[in-house]
């Protein structure tokens, strides 16, 4: 199932276990974007990212961190996005990186018996174009039988 629906992304609808996804920078920047509201619900995404970050481990493009907030919500910091600026007219957003970690979250999710919950990841500060991001999407995680809901405020 895929879906768009009006509302927050982190408030997550339904019942069970619940993923969010966003994407990050492979600098170790945050502070701009849907993680400002992330950080302004729960503390521990930003901190282990920018712990994560900091110790450099496995800290990658493609690269995908797992960070449980509530007793049925993860919220995914997916490294998808190569420096905060677009360099030579190229956005920020890597395909390629946002593929390998929607298979990550893919794999995970599907072990957790979990659902997706996303803004339209990648489409605003990372440049990205969201109907190549919602192919991917699809391709990834709702042709392996994984439900999605995209949110947009109101």
């Amino acid at each position: 199932m895929f879906q768009y629906v009006i509302g927050d992304a982190t408030r997550p609808e339904g019942k069970g276990s619940k993923m969010i996804l966003h994407i990050c920078n492979d600098i170790g920047g945050w502070g701009r974007g849907f993680v400002v509201a992330l950080s302004a619900r729960w503390k521990k995404p930003e901190q282990e990212y920018l712990s994560w970050a900091a110790r450099g481990e496995n800290f990658a493009l493609g690269q995908v961190q797992f960070v449980p907030v509530e007793e049925e919500i993860t919220v995914v910091n997916m490294v998808a996005q190569h420096d905060v600026v677009a360099q030579g007219g190229v956005p920020p957003i890597r395909y390629q990186a946002l593929q390998q970690c929607l298979e990550s979250v893919a794999a995970q999710a599907k072990k957790e018996n979990a659902s997706i919950h996303m803004p339209r990841i990648g489409s605003g500060l990372a440049g990205g174009d969201w109907e190549k991001i919602e192919r991917l999407v699809k391709q990834t995680l709702v042709d392996q039988g994984l439900s999605v809901t995209v949110y947009d405020l109101p």
